[in-house]
């Protein structure tokens, strides 16, 4: 993959064995990637990314307009979001280990030791949504490999700027993203449907379109409702 320069414009170009262009803007920041046939030098790609500038500033305009978060410190009464609900976190400070825990599906109680600092508290919530992450993500994948009929041999969770998941078919590992934890648990699922389709199909192009269909004929909505839900500055 490479890049390109249309204006003030940065364009991600990856060549494929594909027959035409794809354009695609992703959230959450809109990076712009251009998916192209092996044969299309970059001239013909940058002609092809200047007739698409109006669509491709609709579509960046429409996420940088999202809800987003402002910069977190972890203290109590700050909003916190976990599966889509918006609670309030509560800081206690105690003399045992740190440890979260959900209270009436208002409160997210926040348990670190006396003196802990911002990074600490941080690091304390970051850890519960990775395990909260690791506790769902396996039961997805065991229902979706019988429905796709595909086999993830590894998964993982992190941190990314720029996509909800990845997939690399080669080792039939997928990555989701820490934020997902934050989000409905529907949109966790549609990614994970998202990243074992591309066990069967490597581009999103007509094919993956119509197996994504076939599998979760409601994906579009789970995909949209992901895109629109706020997004987390930290």
């Amino acid at each position: 993959m490479h890049q390109i320069t249309v204006g003030e414009l940065n364009i991600d170009v990856v060549r494929k064995k594909i027959k035409n262009l794809h354009l695609a803007v992703y959230p959450p920041y809109g990076r712009v990637r251009i998916a192209t046939p092996l044969n299309i030098d970059d001239e013909a790609v940058r002609l092809f990314a200047i007739s698409k500038l109006s669509w491709i500033k609709k579509h960046q305009a429409n996420f940088n307009s999202q809800e987003r978060q402002s910069k977190r410190e972890f203290v109590s009464g700050e909003s916190h979001y976990f599966q889509g609900k918006r609670y309030l976190i509560n800081v206690i400070y105690h003399q045992g280990n740190s440890k979260v825990e959900v209270r009436n599906n208002t409160y997210i109680d926040l348990y670190v030791k006396e003196g802990s600092n911002e990074t600490q508290r941080k690091n304390a919530m970051t850890s519960w949504y990775r395990k909260q992450s690791k506790q769902d993500i396996p039961q997805l994948i065991a229902k979706w490999e019988q429905i796709i009929n595909v086999e993830v041999e590894d998964w993982g969770v992190k941190q990314m700027k720029t996509k909800w998941g990845t997939c690399n078919t080669q080792a039939k590992r997928i990555w989701l993203n820490l934020e997902l934890a934050k989000k409905d648990r529907h949109c966790l699922e549609y990614v994970v449907v998202h990243e074992m389709v591309h066990l069967l199909e490597r581009s999103h192009g007509e094919r993956f379109v119509a197996l994504m269909n076939k599998f979760m004929p409601n994906w579009r909505f789970y995909k949209d409702e992901l895109n629109r839900s706020a997004l987390g500055d930290y």
